[in-house]
């Protein structure tokens, strides 16, 4: 309980960090990179903080690994945000409701940082697993949480290769990974948060079934909140033809083989 409970003092601080950083620079796209460090942070903290019958082994795999995944992605928006002078049309529009980064920004923000401490609490219940033996269930971990970050990786650098010179400027590539799903890098986002469940679940712990809230909220929050249908609507106003033919042969979230005619 004191571990949460210092998780979520941290997930609040960090983010009302972010809301200070965004203040002073106008950029909206900052508060996804200071989530993004958050969670990295936050989920090591929970990981590695004592846990009785805890594998200090396990716990020090999990630190690493959500480490890894907030390096790769953090270090990505944060060039993004760094290099472009372009504004997140989603923050475009959250600001126009809230009249400027005032109080209304910060409370969403505290809604992030709730976000983050759900997700720490997945970690925890992943790395804090009381049994001595790491075997197949790690090792399964590792890899879902290779093949999302690569995934991911290779997604955003074929959309940074899309775009590159303006090329992308009224199109919409539906090359490689994007030729399969319409939102890769949200699928492969997602995909990295079944290795907690894979590396807690067990019959002899109770607190392993917590974490299923990593993948499942999500899953809930990609598709139906914040992801997908924000970006999808931008792109229905900037190209509708383009994107909606993109629609009907495209898979929305899940990589298929795309539809033909």
């Amino acid at each position: 309980m004191i571990v949460m409970a210092l998780a979520a003092l941290a997930a609040a601080l960090l983010m009302t960090l972010a809301w200070e950083v965004v203040r002073r620079t106008g950029s909206g796209g900052w508060t996804d990179v200071v989530w993004t460090f958050a969670v990295g942070l936050v989920g090591a903290g929970v990981a590695l903080a004592p846990a009785v019958g805890a594998d200090p082994l396990r716990q020090g795999l999990a630190a690493a690994l959500i480490g890894l995944w907030a390096v790769r992605l953090g270090g990505y928006l944060w060039a993004r945000t760094w290099k472009t002078e372009e504004v997140d049309p989603r923050y475009v529009l959250l600001t126009r409701r809230w009249g400027g980064w005032g109080l209304q920004a910060w409370i969403f923000l505290m809604i992030q940082a709730a976000v983050v401490w759900l997700l720490a609490l997945s970690i925890r219940a992943a790395a804090a697993r009381p049994d001595a033996e790491i075997g197949w269930r790690e090792g399964l971990a590792v890899a879902i949480l290779i093949v999302a970050i690569a995934g991911e990786g290779l997604a955003d650098a074929q959309m940074a290769a899309f775009r590159k010179g303006g090329a992308g400027r009224g199109r919409v590539m539906d090359k490689g990974l994007w030729a399969w799903s319409r939102h890769p890098n949200y699928f492969f986002q997602w995909f990295g948060w079944l290795a907690w469940p894979v590396m807690a679940l067990d019959p002899a712990w109770p607190f392993g079934w917590a974490s299923l809230v990593a993948p499942v909220f999500m899953w809930w929050l990609l598709n139906h909140v914040s992801g997908v249908p924000m970006l999808e609507q931008q792109m229905l106003r900037t190209r509708p033809e383009a994107y909606r033919a993109y629609q009907a042969r495209v898979s929305r979230f899940l990589p298929l083989p795309p539809r033909r005619g």
